[in-house]
């Protein structure tokens, strides 16, 4: 090939990377407070008085933010209610112990135009309390500022479909916010279409990254109405198998709506902690919150619910070049098996006009398993050096500032593939080693399309594009097969091996311009997925984008193919080798923990008032330097509530700590029992023992009666914010019986403990939901 054809073409494979990268990152904020569209300036007005300090659910500084966001609702023009309930996540129960709290929902209904009533309503959920340990600048404070941004559009442009703004409370805690308002809130009995902000981090594209299930229809509205459509399937696929759960969460498994959930997460070292705050904000994320969720509300507004709702299958979908390619999902399979006849017959006709042979493209697809293990297993060993210069790290998904990390882990997986190709072209040749990688490429597709169909695309499509491309392969000695292919069979002789592979290649117009275009489809493909892997999973999983990136370098073998054939091309590999290094090392020196970015720590009090004794306890997997001087061992708690399973605990000083008092009543097989927080408690945990029990309902507030799940003849309670007052329990028995009830109340702050010391200033508060608890246990005899 041509040097300056070779250079275009690679030219033009290195733009669209550029072009991909730069599509899914965040837009510059609007900065225009008086701007009559969604402005960052203005939301971020309502950011600071949210993200001001910690407010969790039941606190009096959650009770100061529901007050503005009712003031600011009132004064927008709208009549926001207050519904003081119960929530209660019975999915909880699943996992040993159901979760409640008392709650204050903030419901305002925006009146549709259209005189006949829709099928359902829009809804636009945010929560609007924080973790304890952290103000929530972020987490969510940007979905509420968007929720309020929202209802100022909605008060200049009218929807037709009702449209209900729902501040939730209670979303840190257990989800009760949305349980309570999907399980009886009268406007929710019809359903609709809901749409939930959140954030996991600082900074970041705001992705669309959790739908119900059938959301063709969604997803087709989000991708013609959102002006920043960063979404994958393929993060649907994913997220349906973990653990996580947002406010988005009752609303789907309620199966009357549909909908999407968004949230932008890099800068997820702060998420949950201290460093929440609104000074880390990055304005450009949460301008495409605004953008988005506003552009979104004024579409479903305007749609007929009726046809967004009804089931449509599940769509796939990817984000290329700043807008959203989609397809039925129908078509998986298809294009799965499309991309396996399309490789396959990519190796005959390469074997049938002489660009290789049967050995060498068994051997180049031998070859392709060596980068998809070595690459990842080295991202991931890069990872475990990190946490062993600095032991900080290891209580983190992401460093402080991952940027460095991750451009050295482009850099580390560059150097392998390289190496790789380099090493084995001689002898194996580039269509062989281009044939084998696209094999796995193809087979890879295959296997998502059964195990995750929505994330099939990520191979099967570059792998279909490869395939095509290398149909254009020119004939062995002719107009575009030059001499290398003569050479490449001749090299399967003994003798031959490695003689002139590959060398002085003469290409076809037609072969160059599809293998650029195959190597730009693989860019588009998957390069966002990469980009977007990162912040989503963490450095601490390093491999698993190490593992994208490695499936891009196969599928883009084909153009470097187009590298000159010298002695000096060995060395390539050396430069990412040494980029990635030097790239980490200044990551390393830029990482160190200060008391902007400080080292997490997570520590617990808890005191058995029933024997009198205390222990320190972390839910650390590997204790950091400053939380290893209180815990040592570990140990199994399954017997105290609210402390299932084990943690790493060390003996401490017994305080004067006194326990929630417990007064009760029997009547027959009925038991009523009152349990008043003797301290400021943020939850109490309640297990009991002995009687069966056969049902059970809690009353706190003004809301009384409320059921709650048994299993197994147990109550098994973890209740947030009760009231001062406390809350009520009635149980109706099997039979009377003795019965027990052990108590764990919990409140926070271990400033004032007997040998606790206070952190230093590069030692900081964990993100986590225990963090800095303060809890007390004890047994009651009830009957």
């Amino acid at each position: 090939m041509r040097p300056f054809a070779a250079v275009a073409g690679l030219a033009a494979v290195a733009v669209s990377v550029v072009f991909a990268i730069l599509t899914v990152q965040p837009p510059g904020p609007q900065t225009d407070p008086a701007a009559p569209g969604p402005s960052a300036a203005r939301a971020f007005t309502d950011v600071e008085r949210l993200g001001a300090r910690p407010h969790v659910v039941g606190s009096a500084a959650n009770d100061a933010v529901r007050g503005y966001l009712v003031d600011t609702l009132r004064g927008i023009g709208f009549a926001p209610r207050v519904e003081d309930t119960i929530g209660v996540n019975k999915g909880s129960l699943s996992g040993g112990t159901a979760a409640a709290a008392r709650v204050r929902n903030i419901v305002t209904l925006v009146p549709g135009t259209a005189a006949v009533p829709a099928a359902g309503r829009v809804f636009v959920v945010a929560h609007y309390d924080s973790v304890q340990s952290g103000p929530g600048a972020n987490d969510d404070g940007a979905g509420v500022a968007s929720l309020l941004e929202t209802a100022r559009q909605l008060k200049a442009h009218p929807p037709r479909n009702d449209v209900v703004l729902l501040a939730t409370e209670g979303e840190e805690a257990c989800l009760c916010g949305a349980e309570a308002f999907v399980a009886a809130d009268p406007l929710a009995a019809d359903g609709g279409v809901v749409l939930n902000v959140e954030a996991r981090g600082t900074s970041g594209p705001a992705i669309m990254f959790e739908t119900t299930a059938g959301n063709a229809n969604v997803v087709r509205t989000f991708a013609a109405a959102a002006p920043h459509p960063v979404a994958t399937s393929f993060a649907v696929e994913v997220y349906r198998i973990l653990p996580n759960d947002t406010d988005f969460s009752p609303f789907r498994d309620a199966g009357r709506f549909v909908g999407l959930n968004s949230a932008y997460i890099d800068g997820s070292a702060a998420y949950h902690g201290p460093q929440d705050t609104p000074g880390r904000m990055n304005l450009g994320s949460l301008q495409m919150h605004l953008d988005n969720t506003t552009a979104l509300v004024a579409a479903f507004g305007a749609a007929d619910l009726a046809q967004v709702r009804a089931y449509s299958g599940d769509a796939t979908y990817f984000p290329v070049f700043g807008w959203l390619l989609r397809y039925p999902g129908q078509l998986v399979w298809p294009l799965a098996i499309l991309a396996v006849v399309a490789v396959a017959a990519a190796v005959l006709v390469a074997r049938r006009r002489g660009r290789t042979s049967v050995p060498r493209f068994l051997a180049g697809t031998a070859a392709a398993l060596v980068p998809l293990v070595v690459a990842p297993l080295l991202a991931q060993l890069g990872w475990r050096l990190l946490v062993a210069l600095r032991p900080g790290m290891a209580a983190m998904d992401d460093p402080w500032h991952p940027s460095l990390y991750r451009a050295a882990v482009v850099c580390l997986v560059a150097a392998v593939v390289t190496a790789w190709y380099c090493l084995l072209r001689t002898r194996i040749g580039g269509v062989g080693l281009a044939l084998g990688g696209l094999v796995w490429l193809a087979l890879l597709g295959v296997g998502l399309a059964a195990l995750a169909p929505g994330g099939s695309y990520l191979t099967a499509v570059p792998a279909l594009a490869g395939g095509l491309a290398l149909l254009f392969l020119g004939r062995e000695g002719g107009p575009s097969g030059g001499r290398a292919g003569a050479q490449d069979v001749e090299a399967d002789g003994a003798q031959g091996v490695g003689r002139g592979v590959g060398q002085d290649v003469g290409w076809g117009v037609a072969e160059q311009v599809a293998r650029v275009l195959a190597a730009v489809v693989a860019v588009i493909v998957l390069v966002p997925t990469a980009v977007l892997f990162f912040p989503a999973l963490g450095l601490t999983v390093a491999a698993v984008p190490a593992v994208v990136l490695v499936l891009l370098g196969l599928a883009l073998v084909p153009v470097l193919e187009w590298l000159p054939h010298t002695r000096w091309t060995r060395l390539l590999p050396v430069v990412p080798l040494v980029v990635a290094l030097v790239l980490g090392g200044i990551g390393q020196a830029r990482n160190v923990f200060t008391a902007a970015d400080p080292a997490p720590s997570q520590l617990m009090y808890l005191l058995d008032a029933d024997v009198g004794t205390a222990r320190w306890v972390s839910a650390e997997s590997t204790p950091d330097p400053w939380t290893a001087q209180y815990v040592g061992g570990r140990e199994q708690l399954d017997g105290i509530p609210g402390f299932e399973g084990e943690y790493a605990t060390g003996p401490a000083q017994v305080a004067a700590l006194p326990p929630a008092a417990v007064r009760a009543q029997t009547t027959g097989t009925t038991v009523t029992v009152r349990v008043t927080p003797q301290r400021a408690d943020r939850l109490v945990a309640l297990r009991s023992e002995g009687a069966t029990v056969r049902s059970a309902t809690v009353s706190a507030g003004p809301t009384t009666g409320t059921p709650v799940p048994v299993r197994d003849g147990r109550l098994d309670l973890l209740f947030h914010a009760p009231p001062p007052e406390g809350i009520e329990l009635r149980l109706e028995l099997s039979a009377p019986g003795p019965l027990q009830l052990r108590v764990t109340d919990g409140s926070d702050g271990l400033t004032g403990l007997p040998g606790f010391s206070p952190r230093p200033a590069d030692v900081g508060v964990a993100g986590s939901h225990t963090s800095e608890l303060v809890a007390v246990t004890a047994t009651h005899r009830i009957a």
